[in-house]
């Protein structure tokens, strides 16, 4: 099974996925783990993709569907996948497709996670950050704290630049004009998951658990 995980900028989708990755014991792809496991392994294409990114340059979809391709050939990607962050534009929309069917994957599961644009800008300016561990908290949990709950490092605690206000609703607005054509496209040809991303986190969890086990037994029958 191939689940494709949509949603806004603060949605829980990176949250999710990591969840299902221990629930079901299939691989979670990000595209940031994607091209840093590229360059990671010097491969021709993660060579030339961080070479891009060095200089501040978009990754182009061709560099991006061939790195994907090389990716989801080797054998821990045959029984199935979590892919989070792809597709971003309709034209790697309509690559991945033709890349599923050139691998025989079948059995797409398309989920979007929702949530009032509102209530995302209160949940992630409510995050915190440890500069030593990279663990995020809400505010509410850390607030006076002068060490991580998680690595006991001192005066560590901040809030991320993309965790502000103004650049929360920027990165909403970009998804929304890039992001969503690749939903209306993705909505002809699968059936789309629509989620309550507001939930609590379990809540959510089985929610999307339920979903599976429902695609799971229609595609058994």
């Amino acid at each position: 099974m191939q689940i494709i995980i949509f949603g806004s900028p603060g949605v829980g989708k990176g949250t999710q996925a990591k969840i299902l990755n221990n629930r079901l014991a299939i691989p979670h792809i990000s595209t940031g783990d994607l091209l840093r496991d590229a360059y990671r392994n010097k491969t021709p294409l993660g060579l030339k993709a961080h070479e891009l990114i060095e200089r501040g340059e978009l990754v182009p979809d061709n560099i991006m569907i061939d790195l994907m391709r090389e990716m989801l050939r080797e054998k821990a990607y045959q029984n199935g996948f979590i892919l989070d962050g792809f597709p971003r534009t309709v034209s790697q929309a309509e690559a991945l497709e033709k890349l599923f069917k050139e691998l025989n994957f079948n059995h797409t599961v398309v989920l979007m996670m929702q949530a009032e644009e509102d209530e995302i800008v209160k949940r992630l300016t409510n995050r915190r950050t440890c500069s030593s561990c990279n663990n995020i908290f809400t505010h509410d949990k850390v607030k006076g704290l002068d060490t991580c709950p998680n690595c006991g490092a001192k005066g560590t605690l901040y809030q991320r630049n993309d965790d502000k206000e103004e650049v929360i609703r920027k990165r909403i607005k970009i998804y929304e004009e890039s992001t969503l054509p690749v939903l209306n496209y993705m909505r002809a040809k699968e059936k789309i998951y629509f989620i309550n991303a507001l939930n609590p986190v379990d809540e959510v969890t089985e929610e999307i658990i339920k979903i599976l086990q429902g695609v799971k037994e229609d595609i058994t029958v």
